[in-house]
């Protein structure tokens, strides 16, 4: 065996020395960080102590650009640093003394750190905390998978308990009722449901619920004329393949085929099948009506052309007698948008007419937006299908030019969500109504997820209103939705762990549409990691499996985005009529995950979202 020269071990001993030094300047760095978030490490709950500061040390490290020291570690043949989430103190200091070795330079000083942060309780490995975190807030993982399963309940479990002991049979470990949807008579049925089905299957169950939260959209529109269009199926070459079909009156069946009202009644049930009725329609088209059916208050028609039905219209029977279509409802209109218009968002939000041509105009719900926006600041809409930036400003409106839309434009109707990615909104996270709803909450949850939280102070009053109503043993999480929530999460984290058990919702809809869906995988990783430093169970949220949830079939991707979810404690499915196949193929899916080892060395750039954390 050839001796290695000398000159190797000098170079190896200066890479080392070099390395080392940089290790006690991340030494310095975590200290002066402890030393600024000192009184709130202090304020946590003693069972919290330990991963209050192991947050803050990683925060401190990302705080700087450690990419060389991780080559030069790897060069080393050292720990590189790229797992060291869980126990960061413990890798810099186990790195310090290999360094130490490798250099041979004496053993540094590895007391650095203690700035007089008040004890603990335990002090186990971060894996083992952050386990125990999960099973606390999430209940025990099954046995064929590690990550647990959060559905959200569609309106029909308040009616259908066979729909809730199904999806509990399928694999449901966590049920979220989401509180901007029914009220609370529904909520208690579907809650009463989930308990039951878990306490026949035997099954460790949570009951979630999400607050409203402030809900920024757009205002009304006037609505368009009363009309209703019906028209055949028809081939590529026009010809029709399935004639349509309505029923006059009130359908007695349980069906897809749509119905008009019709007057007077007795018309209806004078007809006879085959009977044709004739009738001029909105368009001042003459149309015929074959009659396929006569039954108690509806009687089912079949035509070959398109028909536009409007309120008042005449039908005339084959022996002459008339009748007329009551009141159909209001067509939804909308702004048709192109990149280029001017959208002008207005703080009053009465209903708006449906131009054509640019500037157009439309509500927005949010009062507080007219305050805090500012010239260039980007506005989003309809869930980032129509993007723009802000021109002009006065306490009443704003002007956006339109920058994104679709390549033939894109409509926009009333009811959709407005996002503000860079302006800093001066509105409190919990609302009045979210208080109402905390009531509830706070008697039949197990955790209540706050949406749209942005600050610290937004996460006092959620645990000021649950100490309030004596509601300390439900669990908080915090969903993680838009640009602020994510720059200031090392402080929300801090705030809630004063709290008994918390968790973190990475709500990618909105995250994605505030941050730009360029940058969400690189925000829902940074988000990861934080709470793996913070021993914070975390649920991997939105559109995971949508595809086989609403249509019964998956694409291809999104198998791959359920399977990247094993690297969370939970993954949210949303509701769907496959829903029960979904929450199968999402176990299976994560249970063959559950098996494989993640190979995996991150490079610690210098993150620039929570450098203010670290200084404060």
């Amino acid at each position: 065996m050839s001796q290695v020269p000398d000159h190797v071990f000098q170079q190896r001993r200066e890479l080392a020395s070099q390395a080392m030094d940089t290790v006690e300047e991340l030494f310095r760095v975590v200290r002066a960080a402890r030393s600024a978030q000192l009184d709130r490490i202090n304020r946590v709950l003693p069972r919290h102590r330990w991963s209050a500061v192991n947050l803050v040390d990683y925060a401190a490290v990302r705080s700087q650009d450690v990419r060389q020291l991780q080559s030069d570690l790897s060069d080393l043949g050292l720990s590189s640093l790229g797992r060291m989430e869980a126990g960061v103190e413990d890798h810099l200091k186990a790195v310090l003394l290999s360094l130490a070795a490798v250099a041979e330079r004496p053993e540094p000083n590895l007391d650095m750190l203690d700035v007089g942060i008040e004890p603990g309780e335990g002090h186990g490995s971060g894996q083992d905390i952050l386990e125990r975190n999960a099973v606390q807030l999430l209940g025990r993982s099954p046995e064929d998978r590690e990550t647990r399963i959060m559905v959200t309940l569609p309106s029909e479990a308040a009616a259908d308990a066979a729909l809730v002991r199904d999806m509990v049979a399928a694999g449901m470990n966590v049920a979220r009722v989401n509180c901007a949807h029914d009220g609370p008579e529904e909520w208690a049925r579907m809650i009463d449901h989930v308990r039951t089905a878990a306490s026949d299957l035997g099954k460790d169950l949570r009951v979630s619920m999400d607050l409203g939260g402030p809900k920024v959209r757009t205002g009304p529109i006037e609505p368009g004329p009363r009309v209703e269009k019906i028209k055949p199926e028809r081939d590529a070459t026009g010809h029709v393949t399935e004639r349509a079909r309505l029923w006059l009156g009130t359908s007695p069946h349980d069906d897809l085929i749509p119905s008009v009202p019709v007057s007077p009644a007795t018309w209806l049930s004078e007809r006879t099948v085959g009977e044709r009725i004739r009738l001029r329609d909105a368009r001042d088209s003459g149309r015929s009506l074959r009659v396929m059916a006569v039954e108690d208050g509806g009687v089912l028609v079949e035509f070959a052309k398109t028909v536009y039905f409007a309120t008042d219209l005449v039908l005339k029977a084959g022996n002459g007698d008339e009748a007329t279509l009551g009141e159909l409802p209001e067509t939804e209109q909308a702004l048709r948008l192109n990149i280029g218009d001017t959208l002008r968002l207005v703080r009053s939000l009465e209903p708006v007419p449906a131009v054509t041509q640019s500037p157009f105009t439309i509500g927005c719900t949010l009062p507080e937006a007219f305050q805090d926006v500012a010239l260039g600041d980007r506005v989003w809409l309809d869930d980032g299908k129509i993007g723009g930036v802000v021109r002009t400003v006065t306490p009443d409106s704003m002007d956006i030019e339109v920058l994104h839309t679709g390549p033939n434009g894109s409509n926009l109707k009333a009811e959709k969500g407005i996002n503000f990615p860079n302006t800093d909104l001066r509105i409190r996270s919990l609302t009045e109504q979210d208080r109402r709803d905390l009531e509830f909450v706070a008697r039949n949850a197990d955790i209540v997820n706050m949406s749209f939280v942005r600050s610290r102070t937004d996460v006092t009053d959620l645990l000021d209103e649950l100490t309030r109503l004596d509601a300390t043993e439900v669990d908080v999480t915090l969903k993680i939705e838009t640009v602020g929530g994510f720059e200031q999460l090392p402080q929300m984290l801090l705030e809630v762990m004063r709290w008994k058990d918390a968790g973190v919702m990475i709500a990618r809809g909105d995250l994605a549409v505030e941050t730009g869906f360029e940058r969400l995988a690189e925000v829902q990783q940074e988000i990861l990691w934080l709470c793996e430093a913070a021993h914070v169970p975390v649920i991997w949220a939105t559109q995971v499996l949508e595809s086989l949830a609403k249509k019964g079939i998956p694409s291809r991707a999104e198998v791959t985005d359920a399977a990247e979810g094993q690297r969370a404690e939970c993954v949210m499915l949303n509701k769907g009529p496959f829903i029960i196949e979904t929450i199968e193929a999402l176990s299976s899916i994560l249970g063959r995950m559950s098996g494989h080892v993640i190979k995996k060395t991150d490079l610690l750039r210098k993150l620039h979202a929570w450098r203010e954390f670290v200084s404060a």
